[in-house]
This record gives structure tokens, sequence and C-alpha cells, in this order.
């Protein structure tokens, strides 16, 4: 079978390029072959086509009888999230998992996290030392991190709640950087030589996190408490058409999904609007000058309807995907694409970031401009920074609530600015694409309240 556009790059090299850098991989296989070419890289099998056209991209998201969301196709995140996890079933079994989990995520529900997401925000950032630097994106995982606790376990307070705090974000910075991620891509490096080999210790702290889990879940299946409204308690009086009740392995695998990918994307697309709100002045003052409108009490859903904040979100999400492609799509049936004819078993990804940088939607595209998220519409097959079709994002209404509402908080009572002069890079970080140096920044001082938000608040220089 003859497969399309297929880079030349020997494939272990190709492969080594993609773990390294994924972007400057996509971009020069985008060079030489505009909208649809094959690569060899790790993860999805020995090739896979990649594309970014968007009626194409709307054809492999939308028709399920040509190309099927296999979770088997997703296996490469399995050492996280386990085999039961929502990303890894199929078919009925995928559907009914995810109508459980939908309304935690809509709705009243939304609403009731507002208040929450204001406070920890403030809390965190009271907290933060006058004119020192410190990384915006570890800040915001602090913030993420906790709601998605608060939102996904009901833990507010207590030993467990604070060891998994400290916990997790050790389990994920290990995978910080591209050489770190490489465990994941190349199995022959997952040997566990005992707790200072990477996958050993990526192994301890992976049993560390499950006994936090199950002692939780063991706890509630004890002491049932029908009046909470978390989502583990949600998934845990869940009942299939059997009358039966979701494993303690099954319930631990939607909690690690819901854990990671509800607070590790959140946390690195914050982290990268607080980059280019303070990268470029202007971008901040209209900002600053559309919150003033709302006055002192910033209610959560006027702050959510605010269409210059929902532009500036919007293009951080474009100019800098966390995910850079949607999950896999497999061939089910012979099928063309683009003019090239793709057999069966054929794997398929559709590039978000390469979409994100097409210059014939989104002109100069490694300019951020807000505005033309105000003068513009964009499909769903145009602008997808979080995936699309049946494996769209659950967590997206409340990743997108959440990253307003501390963008609006920080700016509303706090100065900033960027702690050096040093362009922020896209890098691998695990499986998503994060800033390379964490955005530097500094607290220069308070902001005034609004009925004297002329001056500013600062602190003498240090």
């Amino acid at each position: 079978m003859k497969l399309p556009n297929t880079l030349k790059t020997p494939p272990f090299l190709q492969k080594v390029q993609w773990v390294a850098d994924p972007v400057g991989y996509m971009e020069k296989a985008n060079q030489e072959f505009p909208d649809i070419f094959t690569a060899s890289v790790v993860g999805f099998g020995d090739t896979v086509v990649f594309v970014n056209h968007p009626q194409t991209i709307q054809e492999i998201l939308t028709d399920r009888k040509k190309f099927a969301a296999l979770g088997e196709a997703n296996r490469i995140v399995q050492p996280i999230i386990g085999d039961y996890s929502v990303f890894m079933l199929d078919g009925d079994r995928h559907k009914h998992r995810r109508q459980l989990v939908m309304p935690a995520f809509h709705g009243e529900r939304m609403r009731a996290y507002g208040q929450l997401i204001s406070n920890l925000t403030e809390k965190v950032f009271s907290q933060l030392p006058l004119n020192q630097p410190f990384l915006a994106r570890t800040a915001m995982q602090e913030i993420s991190l906790q709601v998605v606790l608060e939102a996904v376990f009901g833990l507010y307070e207590g030993e467990r709640c604070q060891e998994i705090k400290h916990l997790l974000p050790l389990f994920l910075d290990a995978f910080w950087s591209p050489l770190t991620s490489s465990l994941f891509f190349f199995s022959f490096l997952q040997k566990d030589l005992g707790a200072w080999s990477p996958w050993g210790k990526f192994l301890r702290q992976r049993a560390s996190i499950d006994d936090l889990l199950y002692a939780e879940i063991a706890e509630r299946r004890e002491q049932p408490d029908p009046e909470r409204i978390d989502i583990l308690s949600m998934l845990m009086s869940a009942r299939d058409e059997a009358g039966k009740s979701m494993t303690d392995q099954e319930l631990r695998d939607d909690l690690m999904s819901l854990i990671i990918a509800g607070h590790e994307t959140t946390a690195t697309a914050m982290a990268w609007a607080l980059y280019w709100i303070h990268h470029q002045p202007e971008v901040r003052q209209k900002l600053l000058q559309e919150l003033d409108t709302l006055g002192d009490s910033l209610d959560p859903m006027s702050i959510f309807r605010l269409p210059y904040l929902t532009a500036v979100c919007n293009e951080a999400l474009r100019i800098a995907p966390v995910v850079m492609l949607t999950l896999p799509r497999v061939v089910q049936e012979r099928v063309e694409l683009l003019g090239y004819l793709l057999e069966p078993s054929t794997v398929v990804v559709s590039s978000i970031y390469l979409i994100h940088r097409r210059k014939d939607l989104y002109p100069e595209p490694e300019q951020f401009k807000p505005e033309r998220f105000l003068e513009s519409q964009f499909s769903p097959y145009e602008f997808m920074p979080f995936g699309g079709g049946t494996r769209r994002c659950i967590g997206e209404a409340l990743a997108v609530f959440e990253m307003k509402l501390v963008l609006a908080t920080i700016l509303s009572h706090y100065q900033l600015a960027l702690a050096d002069n040093q362009p922020e890079r896209l890098q691998r970080r695990g499986f998503t694409l994060a800033p390379a140096n964490r955005v530097k920044m500094v607290v220069t001082g308070r902001r005034a309240p609004q009925e004297s938000r002329g001056t500013m608040i600062t602190a003498p220089a240090s």
C-alpha cells in the first residue's frame, strides 16, 4: 500500500526527532507536504498519516463508519491511566462512561466552582513574595490541581489531600523535558532498575499515588454519603445496564485520567495566557479596561461572557495548543483523503498544532492577535484546542471557565511583569506542549481598588 507523502528521513531518526522536538518535526514535514503526510513516529504504530486540512479533519472526526476512535490506539498513555480509563474504552462502553462524567462539567455544577476558583487563585497569589521571580506554570498548576481535587474528589483538606497535592506534581514533573518524556515512547527504556532509575522511580511514585486513591475509594465504600456531589461519588453510585457498579480499578483509572487531563493542560494554557498578556502590554491594557466595566463585584458568569477575555483565551489556545494532536482514528474501510487512497487499519491523526498555524485561516499565525477571534468565527475543525468528535475533551467547559476566572482574578488584583526578555518556546512535556522555561514572572504590586484604578500599589524595589 502506498501511503501519502511519506517522509524520507529514516524511521528511527524520525522517532527521535518526534520525541525531542515535535513542533520542529511537524513544521518541517508540513513545509514539504502541506495538508497531509505520512510519518514514522512512536505511539501510534509504525506509521501514521498526519492531516491538517479542515474539511478532511471534519470527515475523519465525524464519519464513524469509515474512521473508528479505538481506545487501543491510545495505548501509549496506559502506564499512567491504566486499562479501564475512558480513554481506553470503545463504542457503547466509552459513550456510557462519558455520559456519567459529563454533568459534572456543566450547568449548576460549573457555577458552583466559580467562587472556589477565584478564592484559590487569590490564596496562591497572596503568598507570592513581591519583586521575586516565580514560575507561572508552577503557580497555575497549584491552582488547577486544587480545583480538580475538590471537583473530582471532594477533597478540601486532610492528610490524604495534602499527600496527593505533594505527590502529583513530583510525579508529573518527572516528564517535564523531552529527554525524560522519552521513557513513554521507547519501550526499551521502561526497565525497573530500582528506585534510582527513571522508570523505577516512576513506578514507585505511581504506586504511592495509587495507594492514596484506593484508600479514598475504600473509605467511601465503607462510609457512603448520598449528599456528596463530587465526581468520585457520582461514579461510585452509578450502575450499568446490568445494575453493576464500577470496580475499584475502573474508578482509579478514570480518576487518574481526570486528574491528569483536568489540571495539567489547564495549568499550561493559563501560563501561556499570562505570558502573552504581559508580552504584549496593549493586550493587558485592553483586558483591564474590559474587566473594569464589571465594577468591584467580579461575578463568575459575567467574567465568563467578556468578549475580549474570551478572544485572549482562544488566541492563547490557538498559538500554543497544549495538545498537539487529536486522539488517533483507525481507517475501517477503504477511503480517499485529499486524493490519496487509505486502506483499512491505517492510523490517522489530525494535527491541532498545524491547523492552528495555517496562514489561510490565521494570517500571520506567529503573531498573538486576539482580535482575530472578534473579527472571524472558526469552525470546530479550524480551531480545535480540545480535540474533536467523540473523543473531544470532557473537561473543556471547566477548563475554559477556570482559565477566564483565574486570569480575571489575577489581573484585577495584581500587577505582574515578565522576569526576563527571553521569549518562551514550545517544548514537549510528556504528551503535551508546554512553555520551556515555565514563564518566569514577578509580582510588582497589588492593583488598587476600583474607585482609584488609575493608580497602582507597588512594592519598594528590592
